[in-house]
């Protein structure tokens, strides 16, 4: 059962169309075209981890606020299927791979090359010149060196940590400066910033990240402002306070059970969030998105993509798919599905519109204006198609209408798939549909070469492992609040 009233599209564009009823106008009288901005990504949570994507054991309705007043998009992709090049994509409203940035960044503070391409703006750098305030909170990962930093990427403020993952728990923390972290195991012991400068922590790592979300609202409620929310969690290491793991004995998998507490913990402060928002009497005024950064990591840390084949890293459908919902009221109609494919890049592109801020013409966006399309003035699909390219793996994938064509890797076979049919990726028509596949590979091709190589060496995966997997899940109680 869904938790939210389904409300077709096509329903609200033929009532606006309808001459004998009363005009319904999506924009209330005096609504802001350019609103507050809030942007909640969570970190290799599943497709099917929320409730408004059908989730059982694992309440989210935190969550699910967001999906009931607005709009749930049920084909939104990631634009890449790991994390450091997905956040620079949603951060530049571009494809990374245009950029070279198609690889996660390896820890390496000292290195001036590694990270998002200093001639792409990102949307904070795009808000200045409107007047907003941009705060990032969590998790960065798009270049340790200085020259990366949020800070110097157009964001007014920083509170968390540089690098793709992070240990929980303020005692574990044990690594006072960025630079004196080695390798990336000692990445995700540093202490967390503030700015340039570290800070001491004293809760588990999700609840010090709402609760500056929360002072930043407050502190900025009188401004226009965009708040980055960028929770690590429930990305490895697995790490949750044994009281809330306590609530989830209904699930025997150890792994998903310390999962589910993380993403509860996330909920509750996505709750706190909206709660404060109503408080200030800023909801009316806020564009808030919940969304994902790439595909659900299931074998790591237990997420469920439901159906989608694949997971985080595959070109397949669970590797790049992801949860998304847009609440904008006045805007947005509320409690409505959206199921034609879209990018989480789009969300750079309609917050452009809003606030009429031109594309570099060097540097177009690939997202799409999505206003237009919620609200009935624009039928169809935004986008022709979405495309996924992994060079060192040789896999790519493009989505055209309904029909996919894969290519899981660079010795495999590609595969053409009917979504509307086969969601879950299992019969192969490029035989049958020779002709089809034909075309849209070369189409593909087309798009391909418009693209350049990584610039930068990727993330050693042993490295990576080491710091993601403790010897056991840590499950200790939390400091009392404040």
């Amino acid at each position: 059962m869904r938790l939210y009233p389904k409300l077709t599209l096509a329903l609200i564009a033929l009532a606006c169309a309808c001459a004998a009823l009363p005009s319904v106008a999506f924009a209330k009288e005096g609504a802001r075209a350019a609103p507050n901005i809030i942007v909640i990504m969570t970190d290799d949570q599943g497709y099917a981890d929320v409730g408004f994507n059908g989730c059982k054991d694992i309440p989210t309705p935190n969550m699910d606020r967001i999906a009931t007043g607005g709009v749930v998009f049920t084909a939104g992709y990631a634009p890449f299927t790991v994390c450091a090049p997905s956040r620079a994509g949603f951060l530049t409203g571009r494809y990374p791979q245009r950029f070279g940035f198609e690889r996660n960044t390896a820890w390496q503070p000292g290195n001036p090359t590694t990270g998002l391409a200093a001639q792409e703006t990102t949307l904070a750098a795009a808000l200045r010149p409107a007047g907003y305030k941009s705060g990032a909170i969590g998790k960065w990962h798009l270049g340790a060196h200085e020259n990366f930093h949020p800070l110097n990427r157009g964001f007014d403020e920083f509170y968390g940590h540089l690098g793709g993952g992070h240990c929980y728990f303020p005692e574990e923390l044990t690594i006072q400066h960025t630079k004196e972290a080695r390798n990336e195991p000692d990445s995700y012991r540093t202490w967390i910033s503030r700015g340039f400068e570290p800070v001491r922590t004293e809760r588990y790592l999700t609840e010090e990240f709402t609760r500056e979300a929360l002072d930043f609202v407050r502190r900025q409620k009188d401004n226009p402002f965009f708040l980055y929310l960028a929770y690590n969690a429930p990305h490895a290491p697995l790490q949750a306070p044994a009281e809330e793991i306590a609530k989830f004995a209904h699930i025997k998998n150890e792994k998903r059970r310390t999962y589910a507490a993380m993403v509860s913990v996330v909920d509750r402060g996505v709750g706190q969030l909206l709660d404060l928002l109503d408080e200030l009497k800023l909801t009316d005024n806020t564009l808030v998105v919940f969304t994902v950064d790439n595909g659900g990591s299931v074998g790591a840390i237990a997420a469920n993509n439901g159906k989608l084949r694949g997971e985080k890293g595959s070109p397949f459908e669970g590797g790049f798919r992801v949860p998304l919902a847009i609440r904008w009221p006045g805007n947005f109609p509320a409690g409505a599905t959206f199921e034609q494919p879209v990018s989480s890049l789009d969300v750079f592109a309609t917050i452009a519109a809003a606030n009429k801020i031109p594309a570099h013409p060097e540097r177009p966006l690939d997202g799409v204006d999505l206003l237009p399309y919620v609200n009935g003035k624009k039928t169809g699909a935004p986008h022709e198609r979405i495309y996924l390219r992994m060079f060192d793996s040789g896999a790519y994938a493009m989505r055209e209408g309904d029909f996919k064509i894969v290519q899981p890797k660079k010795a495999g076979a590609p595969a053409l798939f009917h979504l509307a049919k086969d969601i879950s990726e299992r019969t192969d028509l490029c035989t049958q549909d020779a002709e089809r596949f034909t075309a849209m590979q070369a189409t593909y091709q087309l798009w391909n070469a418009q693209l350049i190589e990584p610039v930068f060496p990727g993330l050693d995966m042993r490295e990576w492992q080491k710091a993601e997997t403790p010897a056991k899940p840590k499950t200790t109680s939390t400091p009392p609040q404040e």
